[in-house]
């Protein structure tokens, strides 16, 4: 596990250094923010709430891009048995993301100043777009780097007719990736058009092109973590791209609802958009069944930990809480909310954001060479970065229920200061979580950068769990029942929702939608994170069982064995 196999691989790790660097600035930014929301006075003038924001976001799709380009490039020649091909465009292609950070944050700072910079007729500095402020001239320059990684990743791969699930997964996704980003360079000036155009990129990347490459690099990793057979993760990598495309694409449509596109789309949009947590649940049964294949140690517990934590928070952040606000009947009250920011710190990095770290605690300890790293810094800010996040989205969730009630149902002033004392707790509980989020961004960062440089602690053997209660074999008819308590909860979230269409709420009334909110939050919140612990307590206990048997009678589970 701790040989490098193709040197070009090596060339991942400067992109997962950028992510390192990037992940960091964005959450200091977003604590920043969390400060701004309780003392809007903070910096004003000087550093701008709106401005602040916008680099949190964008900064947020960066270093998750370059976590992705890094494990592609690390498990690309794995894939295909040989070298990258032109390797000399990687390094273009570092240097030119490089650049357009560097560009995006500056121009961002001009944009402060009112300065877009229009020449020709085009916004070339900044164009005020949410999510695509980028202008013209870092358009063409990122529609090239994804040309660049397109051309690598395919001219890699071998010849069309021995790609297996997993080749094919990419290869659309890269491609995908590339071809979407087109429909962001167009600069229309009907707003409601416009608009229509830079959804396809915001969502369809989320929603159908990274959920492709996320499936295929989750199945992938599986295959390393656990030696799995390749042929089976690949059945998984093809239903599970198979559902993506058949729900997301039309499911996306819950995205036009409210932007002037014709009122059928509420029906197909809220139809289809239920089925969109199907590949979700299909991904989460994929990393349990191979998770449970046999009973042998886990070497790398924090590359298994964040890859866990990416494919639980895509269930909760995408699916229940993508499913609960996607009809039009609860997305009239929750668009463009709180509780939409719920969902998108949860789906955005849980999903995205942990898989890049999950491959870096796989992938650096391999290229710095080291062969036996002391996990307890890694364990440890898996654990503070996880129920950080969920803190997060618990907040924003509480926050945004009493943001529909007093603003959307009562139609209370924004401005004349109706809204802002009401959500008050909320904003603290960013903050609080904000704090416990960033210590563990801290220490995981310290730990993968400086992972192989530093003296390494031998790990006592007494660390290890107890393989009874929560250390015990978690079987699949118990993940299936955390799971559906997962859900349940969901539903009281989903009905909350529901609740703001009944004239007695729209009266004044918020006690049913409160209720149902306050059971459901919480409820969600407490089993995810008790659900996580059991995982992972069951599979370190393998540890303990290894330890105290000897080899020769630690025999394996059948296999297939749930």
């Amino acid at each position: 596990m701790f040989r490098i196999e193709y040197q070009t691989q090596r060339l991942s790790l400067r992109f997962f250094m950028v992510m390192l660097v990037l992940f960091l600035f964005q959450t200091a930014l977003g604590l920043l923010l969390s400060a701004q929301h309780i003392d809007p006075t903070l910096l004003a003038g000087t550093l701008n709430f709106n401005v602040i924001r916008t680099q949190h976001l964008n900064l947020a799709i960066f270093w998750v891009l370059c976590g992705f380009i890094g494990t592609i490039l690390f498990v690309g020649p794995l894939l295909s048995k040989r070298e990258l091909a032109a390797p000399w465009l990687i390094k273009v292609l570092f240097y030119a993301l490089l650049a357009i950070v560097v560009w995006n944050l500056a121009t961002q700072m001009l944009a402060q100043q009112g300065i877009a910079g229009w020449w020709m007729g085009q916004p070339m500095f900044q164009e005020g777009l949410e999510y695509l402020e980028a202008g013209r001239i870092a358009d063409i320059v990122i529609l090239i780097g994804f040309a660049i990684l397109c051309y690598v990743v395919l001219r890699t791969f071998p010849p069309v007719s021995q790609w297996n699930e997993i080749h094919w997964g990419l290869g659309i996704g890269v491609l995908a990736l590339t071809l979407v980003w087109i429909f962001g360079m167009f600069f229309v000036e009907r707003l409601d058009l416009q608009e229509y155009f830079r959804w396809y990129v915001v969502h369809y990347w989320v929603e159908g092109v990274w959920e492709v490459i996320h499936i295929s690099l989750v199945g992938f990793l599986l295959v390393l973590l656990f030696k799995a057979n390749v042929k089976s993760v690949g059945y998984a990598v093809f239903w599970g791209i198979s559902l993506v495309w058949l729900s997301g694409l039309i499911g996306n449509a819950h995205h036009y609802f409210w932007v002037g596109t014709p009122e059928f789309w509420q029906f197909w949009g809220s139809l289809f958009s239920a089925l969109e947590p199907l590949p979700l649940i299909f991904c989460f049964w994929h990393i349990y069944l191979d998770a449970h294949q046999d009973a042998k140690p886990i070497p790398n517990m924090p590359a298994f930990a964040f890859l866990l934590g990416s494919v639980v928070l895509e269930q909760v952040g995408a699916g229940i809480l993508g499913f609960t606000m996607t009809f039009a009947l609860t997305n009239v009250w929750s668009h463009g909310t709180w509780v939409t920011a719920a969902h998108a710190h949860l789906a955005l990095f849980g999903t995205f954001g942990m898989l890049g770290l999950a491959a870096a605690y796989y992938a650096v300890p391999i290229m710095r060479g080291v062969t036996n790293f002391d996990q307890r810094l890694g364990k440890l800010a898996f654990w503070l970065v996880f129920t950080g996040i969920l803190g997060l989205g618990f907040a924003f969730a509480i926050g945004g229920t009493v943001q529909v009630f007093v603003y959307r149902a009562l139609g209370l002033d924004w401005f004349g200061g109706d809204v802002a004392p009401a959500m008050l707790f909320a904003k603290a509980l960013v903050s609080l979580f904000g704090i416990i989020f960033i210590v563990g961004v801290g220490l995981l960062v310290y730990d993968l950068v400086t992972l192989g440089l530093r003296e390494n602690a031998t790990v006592p053997q007494d660390a290890f769990p107890a393989s009874a209660g929560w250390g015990r074999r978690l079987s699949g008819w118990e993940t299936g029942m955390w799971l559906l308590g997962m859900w349940i909860f969901g539903g009281f979230i989903t009905l909350g929702l529901l609740s703001f269409n009944l004239d007695t709420v729209q009266q004044g009334s918020a006690l049913l939608s409160y209720l149902l909110g306050g059971i459901g939050y919480p409820g969600l919140l407490l089993v995810t994170l008790f659900f996580v612990w059991r995982f992972l307590r069951s599979l370190e206990a393998r540890s303990h069982i290894h330890a105290a048997v000897p080899p020769a009678a630690a025999v394996p589970a059948p296999a297939g064995t749930p």
